[in-house]
């Protein structure tokens, strides 16, 4: 059973007030004077400590390095990143029926996702210790902001890809910053396991959240959640509902909570609850929340659309589990079409997000119907990933274009015409008729409406 208790001792191991533990045994080690991913005695997860934790008196300036005081560093290889908005949705609040609804975008960051938070630090440690060349699996959004602060880093990147399982943004990106990549035949799980062998063996820094340097730029998320929202409603939000794949965000902010309740900042009362989100095809964390599992089992065959969140081990389980559990959350699994029905509810807001993203708005609506989230809770959903991180699917999920002749005519005719209506439900049905069953009725559903709106409208 993973241990997350801080205490009050400093190990004489401590550089400057920080350093590692593994939550396993307890054993302490110096923060950079090695490189190590896991413990030395048992191989089990290692945690940044620090001797003194701040309050929220303590931040100033913004982005995550307004946090230094909660960082093992005054700053680091940055872009910048954070400062993210917490936009308000109050049509999608309403729909779905809490008190109070806001999503924080992560997508806003400087490479499109939240992974930027981690890796400002992860890259400055790798400084730290040394390293000239850096590593990940990724299922896009890793590889991404590895290749971006890399080469801000002045650093050879290195990044392993599932083949034909990654967004052509992501790829896209990655590419752009000179990073060299792999394809390789499998899945993210097995992408990871030959990252960590290479990094066993000093060929490169390993850069995935198995990194626990990574997790303490995540952390961030949380203290800018809490802070945002106290200061536009009075108080802190009940629940935090997230996307999991690795597990990394779910642990961060846990971190995050607990380090706050230590310092006095909050009390145990004011911790939201933590509330993961994963696609059906890929749910191993949801698993071993309802069988009661003290860590996960491994998904070989893992599938969903949702890329972001496509893996069947997540490494950040140990501190990730307990996190939901203490924290009074839970965790859901939602389809594929719920995943791309909550990603048009964000866009109708006009927030724009790739489908992983949405999976946090999916599980919310899902929770409340089951009665599980109450009518009267403040929410704060996180959105990972920007909306051109997948622009496939984001193409998939919304309007086709109508052609038209070249004339301002020919548009009014077009744009009046009930049978412009008639043909955009054809096409849907069209599109839907490959599909399977489920998305086939939705598709129908929506060119319905579609039609009922737009009679409506001329009445």
């Amino acid at each position: 059973m993973a241990d997350l208790q801080l205490t009050d001792d400093v190990p004489p191991v401590a550089d400057d007030g920080v350093w590692l533990a593994c939550i396993e045994c307890g054993e302490t080690f110096a923060p950079f004077d090695a490189i190590r991913y896991t413990c030395d005695d048992c191989d089990g997860l290692l945690e940044v400590r620090y001797a003194d934790l701040p309050t929220f008196d303590e931040f100033d300036g913004s982005g995550v390095w307004r946090y230094n005081a909660a960082l093992p560093f005054e700053e680091g290889v940055t872009l910048p990143e954070g400062d993210t908005p917490l936009h308000e949705m109050p049509r999608l609040k309403d729909d779905i029926g809490v008190d109070a609804l806001r999503v924080k975008h992560e997508g806003m960051n400087p490479t499109g996702s939240f992974k930027d938070r981690g890796m400002t630090v992860g890259v400055r440690v790798a400084q730290e210790v040394g390293v000239d060349r850096l590593a990940c699996a990724s299922t896009g959004n890793t590889s991404a902001a590895l290749a971006a602060y890399g080469a801000r880093g002045g650093m050879e990147t290195l990044v392993l890809l599932p083949a034909g399982k990654v967004a052509a943004g992501k790829i896209a990106q990655a590419s752009l910053h000179r990073a060299r990549i792999l394809e390789v035949d499998g899945n993210f799980d097995q992408c990871l396991d030959i990252v960590q062998d290479l990094a066993s063996r000093g060929e490169a820094y390993l850069l995935n959240s198995l990194n626990p340097f990574r997790l303490e730029g995540q952390k961030t998320i949380g203290l800018e959640i809490m802070e945002e929202f106290y200061a536009d409603h009075g108080e802190y939000p009940d629940r935090i509902v997230l996307p999991v794949g690795n597990a990394g965000n779910t642990a961060a902010l846990y971190k995050c909570f607990r380090e706050l309740v230590k310092a006095g900042a909050i009390t145990e009362d004011q911790v939201p609850k933590l509330t993961g989100v994963q696609a059906e095809g890929a749910a191993p964390m949801v698993e071993a929340i309802e069988e009661g599992y003290e860590d996960t089992r491994r998904w070989e065959d893992v599938e969903t659309r949702a890329t972001a969140i496509r893996i069947g081990n997540p490494v950040n389980a140990p501190k990730a589990l307990p996190g939901i559990r203490e924290t009074g959350g839970t965790a859901v699994a939602v389809s594929d079409e719920e995943i791309t029905e909550a990603q048009r509810d964000i866009a109708g807001e006009g927030v724009g997000v790739e489908p992983a993203s949405a999976a946090s708005v999916a599980g919310l609506r899902k929770l409340r119907d089951e009665g599980v989230v109450s009518g009267d809770e403040s929410v704060v959903c996180l959105t990972t990933g920007h909306l051109l991180k997948d622009p496939d699917a984001a193409a998939e999920a919304g309007n086709e274009p109508e052609p038209v002749a070249n004339s301002t005519e020919a548009v009014l005719e077009l744009i009046e015409d009930e049978s412009s209506v008639a043909e955009t439900v054809r096409r849907q049905a069209s599109k839907a008729a490959d599909a399977p069953l489920v998305p086939a009725l939705v598709a129908g559903g929506l060119g319905v409406a579609y039609l009922y709106r737009k009679l409506r409208s001329k009445k």
